[in-house]
């Protein structure tokens, strides 16, 4: 009977084990087509740029601060900041404009700030200037870090100005 009794108990085992499944793995972010060949940076502006393409595709979060659990715009920024120079930035974008020096928009350099009027007051959404005229950002709910044009016209209506975080 003992005999018997183990065949049952290993034939329920395999039956349950049969029936679970492998556990789910979560799906690659997609890496939007961005052409590099353009992009010129080195020393920090190059650290930065490298860590905010390699957020394209992490899903925005209204006050997320980390890629995990999602970002949005200024969390974007001050994560980018602290992991790529070791730099803290305020998780609000009007602070992070006031804590920040002007430039021109034809000094922009790789690592820069944009600031755009996105909700009828100044500094209400920002990005990181990659070069080439392009931008990376977390635009909004339901929707994805991504690189923009600083021309695209929605961005180019409301654009608000850059600023430099470091020398």
């Amino acid at each position: 009977m003992t005999h018997v009794r183990r065949w049952i108990v290993l034939g329920l085992v395999t039956a349950i084990a049969a029936c679970s499944t492998a556990p789910t793995r979560k799906p690659a972010r997609p890496r939007p087509d961005v052409s590099l060949s353009r992009i010129q940076a080195s020393g920090d502006g190059r650290e930065i740029v490298m860590y905010s393409l390699g957020l394209l595709g992490v899903g925005y979060q209204f006050g997320g601060s980390n890629p995990d659990a999602g970002l949005d715009c200024s969390g974007m920024a001050a994560f980018i900041y602290k992991n790529a120079v070791g730099v803290t930035l305020p998780h609000n974008a009007a602070e992070i404009a006031s804590r920040t020096r002007e430039i021109d928009r034809g000094a922009l350099k790789a690592g820069d700030l944009v600031f755009f009027n996105t909700m009828n007051r100044r500094y209400s959404h920002m990005g990181i200037y990659i070069g080439d005229n392009k931008f990376v950002h977390a635009p909004r709910t339901n929707s994805v870090i991504r690189v923009d044009s600083l021309d695209n016209s929605y961005f180019a209506a409301r654009y608000d100005g850059a600023r430099a975080v470091l020398n």
